[in-house]
């Protein structure tokens, strides 16, 4: 695919795959953008954002509404693509779809009634009779980088309401994952959006994302990702609004009266969805040692029924992480060597040459992993009743080649 620069798709010499995760294939290539792109979508944005300015907030409505239709339409592509370029479920595809939609339809709704506030003046002396108040105005140009793990739902968090409000918005999406985003920047172009008030830059983000993000005349920046970088952008940034998700420490707490049965199918739904690469998935859980027991047997009976396999396939449950797929032997091995906990089947352990004696799940398939990382021990005081933390997640799904498998 090409990237939107300005008014018009371009191509580059330079070109990045974009790699189907479960195979290796490559499910398309997108241009490397470079500095001088970002200095051209800089000064379309401009002009972009006065064009947007001049529609009405009926107009921007009826705009966005018409991508929502037309996500509707292309729903199961948009799936699919989704799915070769991130790698998740195709199931997990099509609720992304959806839920992305849903964002977009409620954006639209939003355009229609940005308002501001009445403020009364009669509580000092001498301004009886008089009101002020508040119009909301758009922001002008708004940099949008969104992550890997959700490719449209949180490119539409972010293109939806900058355009809904007003905005002219350079979109920046992860490098592992742009097609979803150069698709959706199609439907919004087809929808009516005036030229250059939407443009796609692809390519490495260090570079590109400190370009855009530095530039004076960036008005509104609104990020998804990690921690680190997020201090970046903002230190970049300057005298600028920035909207930031950084992730989650996300523990389950398991009080002794709880039901093992009902916490372990809600720990393994909320874990384990797209592989485990979601910021509020079930990343630790912290169990009552009189709950402990059952609830391990819980969690492994519950796991032993997910199915693994090629994310196309109907009826996978787990398909692989966003990367490259590392083999899950290694895992185990680094683990077992910088002194942290790897619980598994006897039957895995022997066939992975890992030491028994670090199992912890007899007679189950389920793999644990347990993070003994210093900030977290402040939740395992001596006088806690908390017998283990138990990290709930894959770090990485190994390379199944087409052939299903039981986690």
């Amino acid at each position: 695919m090409k990237m939107l620069l300005g008014d018009s798709w371009v191509d580059r010499d330079e070109r990045i795959d974009v790699i189907h995760p479960f195979d290796g294939s490559t499910v398309d290539t997108v241009p490397k953008a470079t500095l001088d792109d970002v200095a051209t979508a800089l000064a379309a944005a401009e002009r972009g954002a006065a064009a947007m300015r001049a529609l009405t907030g009926y107009q921007r409505f009826q705009i966005v509404d018409r991508v929502a239709d037309l996500m509707r339409e292309n729903a199961e592509d948009l799936a699919r693509t989704i799915t070769l370029e991130e790698g998740k479920i195709l199931a997990e595809g099509r609720l992304e779809v959806d839920r992305a939609t849903e964002i977009i339809a409620l954006s639209a709704e939003e355009a229609k009634r940005l308002g501001g506030e009445v403020v009364p003046l009669d509580g000092a002396p001498g301004v009886d009779g008089r009101l002020g108040f508040t119009v909301r105005v758009p922001c002008g140009v708004v940099v949008a980088i969104s992550p890997f793990n959700f490719p449209l739902h949180l490119v539409c968090h972010k293109i939806g309401p900058a355009i809904a409000a007003g905005n002219a918005c350079i979109l920046k999406p992860a490098t592992d994952t742009p097609l979803s985003a150069l698709k959706m920047v199609e439907l919004f172009l087809e929808a009516g959006t005036p030229p250059e008030a939407l443009q796609c830059l692809t390519g490495p983000g260090g570079a590109l994302g400190s370009a855009l993000c530095s530039d004076p005349r960036v008005r509104k920046i609104t990020f998804t990702g990690s921690r680190d970088v997020g201090e970046r952008i903002t230190n970049a940034a300057g005298l600028k609004r920035v909207t930031m998700e950084l992730g989650s420490n996300s523990p389950l707490i398991v009080m002794p009266d709880a039901d093992p049965e009902l916490v372990a199918k809600t720990a393994v739904g909320t874990s384990f969805a797209n592989a485990g690469q979601a910021c509020i998935s079930t990343q630790r859980i912290i169990a009552h040692r009189d709950i402990y027991a059952d609830l391990v047997g819980s969690l492994g009976a519950a796991t032993e029924g997910l199915t693994l396999g090629n994310p196309l396939e109907e009826g996978v449950d787990i398909a692989i992480q966003v990367g490259q797929p590392q083999d899950s032997t290694l895992i185990a091995r680094k683990l077992f060597e910088s002194g942290r906990r790897l619980c598994a089947s006897p039957s895995y352990l022997a066939a992975h040459g890992v030491p028994r004696s670090v199992a912890e799940l007899e007679g189950h398939r389920a793999i644990l992993l347990q993070h003994d990382a210093p900030r977290y021990w402040p939740l395992l005081g001596e006088n806690l009743p908390c017998q283990r933390v138990m990290t709930w997640r894959f770090l990485r799904i190994p390379r199944w080649r087409g052939r299903g498998g039981k986690v």
